[in-house]
């Protein structure tokens, strides 16, 4: 990694949300362009939303029909732009992702979080699957090329729990209230749609 912070983009990040997934799937032409690195701080969602009062599109706009659609159009004009056609909702949403989340941190301590990223994220948003099911996600990354049943069992760790925790808290700290968020040295951003000033900021 680079040690240039202007040079470097990090995304907090939760398998919970959609919009994060889709920003993954756009981020590296961006990172080409600007020569940035990644780095992805694994933090959990509900505990975001739990300390900032902030809730999720779907409960936050249940009285607001017309703004709930608007957020879905939008979402749907970024998939097409883009060409993700693989992508379609959990048919379990929402799903308590605080089982794959420690595991982002058990991963992360082996060294291999953007593969384990990349396979959980596409059983979330292309698989469908229901990921905090211990049975489903344990048989998942064992036929993805993880010991499923092994890191599931290391995110009972008292430390894995606790980094988990750390990381949340720290990113509250920082402002953060919302997935997918993005820093650019001390500056933030939120949401899919700021990426082209994340992309001004790294340039």
């Amino acid at each position: 990694m680079t040690q240039n912070a202007a040079k470097t983009l990090e995304l907090i990040f939760d398998f919970g949300s959609p919009n994060a997934y889709l920003t993954l799937k756009v981020l590296p032409e961006l990172l080409d362009r600007t020569g940035a690195d990644l780095i992805i701080t694994p933090c959990l969602l509900g505990g975001v939303f739990k300390a900032t009062g902030n809730k999720a599109p779907m409960i936050q706009y249940a009285d607001a029909p017309a703004k709930m659609a608007y957020e879905n159009l939008e979402m749907r004009r970024f998939i097409d732009k883009h060409g993700l056609t693989k992508f379609r909702l959990n048919p379990h949403f929402p799903v308590n992702t605080l089982l794959i989340m420690r595991g982002a941190i058990v991963a992360e301590n082996d060294g291999n979080l953007d593969d384990y990223v990349e396979a959980v994220n596409r059983a979330m948003w292309e698989d469908g699957l229901k990921m905090d099911d211990p049975e489903v996600a344990a048989a998942f990354l064992t036929a993805n090329g993880f010991d499923g049943p092994a890191l599931l069992t290391r995110t009972q760790e008292p430390e894995i729990k606790a980094k988990l925790a750390q990381n949340t808290e720290g990113a509250v700290a920082r402002g953060v209230f919302g997935i997918p968020t993005f820093f650019v040295g001390e500056e933030m951003f939120f949401g899919k749609d700021r990426l082209a000033q994340v992309e001004e900021a790294l340039g």
